[in-house]
């Protein structure tokens, strides 16, 4: 199914991509459902709370740095900026910037408001946003509140956007859309390629989008393209307005993560023959190799790629070798968002472990150009199955599960959730900066980071020895998927 950019939403997930949040069995299962066309979504009965669209779209549009946000909700729903905040801080201190806040405003609806209607709130809100920041932009993010009541936000922000001068987007991310909070980045993504990326003034053939959470890894990256050429330029989080409405310029656009970039990158190119990079994530050496053969496929720079990749292995060869002996035999169990979660289980083998489990916080049967997603499809391939769930970060199932198969190591992308098998006793790595384990130094390094890790367990013995779990004996005495149904009615 093609992006409809003539839509002022974006489709949810579960209706464009087919994507679930409930599944218990094998990849190998999963990924044959998926390409039959057969994956139906499981439900439970019990489900402990989960993440919001409403904080994605905010999260990732609130780093652009001459921008302004106005969530129109209830004061609650802006409880996540304080992380928002700290994040944006972290990438400014990166980069050696000043330190300045996150551009947000909310509109506090009350009780009033939804019973006579947000409108004049909203205004206000554009209104205050623009005298406080003059922004070059203003994103307006929904809320279940004002989809519930329906308030027509397309015709108020066209009226307040002639009044202050700017665009003024409206980006629908209301939390009860979707179970997928994956959903408002795509959210994002439409109002950024509907309203602010413009029709290219002229090609750059050296440029490369390159999209991600923070840019970490900007130097590596630089290093690696220039060796090739090309310049990257990334986004969105830390971009300006100007650079992210010149990005049809680019000779084509890669991402860091196949969830997070696939709506912009296939958006791209349906609409400015922007070709996007359909390739493993780089984490690991056969998503490196992949995305880095992918990229010179489309660039014309094969050869300096292979040059590259046989420089970059012959180096690596001894100390991968050694990581390998060492971490050969350690169990471990992942938990990660979908294009994380199955491309680290390929990476995690390749560095020796064996991966008993993985679950994903959803799944997607099919990504934007069609395709299932390749990372789930390269697993597929394997000789070997792997078990695999489809959990929404719910904590009971996953606590369950590590207290049954006692793994050596537990690997999530999650800090909510990845702190509960430290107080189970078990060590754990939050990977939080999608730049771990990126291309093969980076690669190497992580190695040595679960070496490290399976060294000292002092800590994590310590901490369960003196910590009471929330769940009983009853619960870790059930199937981990007790609460799931087989399948969904």
């Amino acid at each position: 199914m093609a992006i409809n950019l003539q839509r002022t939403q974006s489709l949810i997930r579960e209706n464009r991509l087919k994507s679930i949040v409930g599944y218990k069995g094998s990849i190998k299962d999963l990924v044959k459902k998926s390409k039959e066309g057969c994956l139906k979504n499981s439900k439970r009965c019990f489900s402990q709370t989960t993440s919001c669209s409403s904080g994605c779209a905010q999260f990732y549009l609130s780093s652009i740095t001459d921008a302004a946000v106005v969530n129109h909700a209830p004061i609650g729903c802006v409880g996540d900026t304080a992380g928002a905040n700290a994040n944006l801080k972290w990438g400014q201190n990166m980069r050696d910037w000043e330190f300045t806040n996150i551009k947000i405003v909310n509109t506090n609806m009350t009780e009033g408001s939804t019973v006579f209607g947000g409108s004049k709130k909203l205004k206000d809100g554009v209104r205050e946003a623009y005298r406080r920041f003059n922004p070059k932009a203003i994103f307006v993010t929904t809320s279940c509140a004002s989809g519930i009541i329906g308030d027509d936000i397309d015709s108020i922000l066209q009226e307040v956007e002639e009044e202050v001068g700017v665009p003024v987007v409206p980006v629908y991310c209301e939390g009860f859309k979707s179970q997928i909070w994956a959903s408002g980045f795509d959210a994002a993504f439409h109002a950024l390629l509907t309203r602010i990326v413009k029709p290219p003034e002229k090609k750059r053939p050296e440029l490369i989008n390159l999209i991600n959470f923070s840019a970490s890894g900007s130097e590596s990256v630089k290093d690696i393209f220039s060796r090739l050429g090309l310049v990257p330029q990334f986004g969105i989080p830390y971009s300006s307005i100007e650079e992210i409405s010149k990005m049809s310029e680019a000779a084509a656009t890669m991402s860091m993560c196949g969830t997070l970039g696939g709506y912009f990158g296939n958006g791209l190119e349906q609409r400015y023959g922007v070709p996007y990079v359909k390739a493993l994530q780089p984490h690991g050496i056969a998503g490196m190799d992949s995305w880095l053969r992918a990229l010179g496929k489309i660039v014309g720079k094969e050869e300096e790629v292979e040059e590259y990749i046989a420089e970059a292995k012959e180096r690596i060869t001894p100390e991968l070798k050694e990581i390998r002996e060492k971490l050969k035999g350690k169990k471990v169990v992942v938990g990660m968002g979908p294009s994380f979660s199955h491309n680290y289980i390929r990476l995690l083998q390749e560095l020796g472990l064996e991966v008993v489990w993985g679950t994903s916080w959803h799944y997607d049967s099919k990504h934007d150009d069609g395709d299932c997603p390749q990372c789930s499809s390269t697993l597929y391939e394997q000789e070997s199955d792997i078990p695999v769930s489809v959990s929404d970060q719910q904590s009971h199932e996953i606590l369950n599960l590590l207290n049954r198969l006692k793994p050596d190591l537990y690997i999530g992308r999650h800090g909510g959730l990845v702190v509960w098998p430290t107080k189970m006793g078990i060590p754990s790595i939050m990977v939080n900066d999608e730049y771990s384990a990126f291309g093969y130094d980076g690669t190497i390094e992580f190695g040595y980071r679960i070496i490290d890790t399976l060294t000292n367990t002092s800590l994590v013995r310590n901490i369960s020895k003196r910590i009471k779990l929330p769940y009983t004996k009853w619960w870790f005495e059930q199937d981990p998927f007790k609460f799931l149904e087989s399948e969904a009615k």
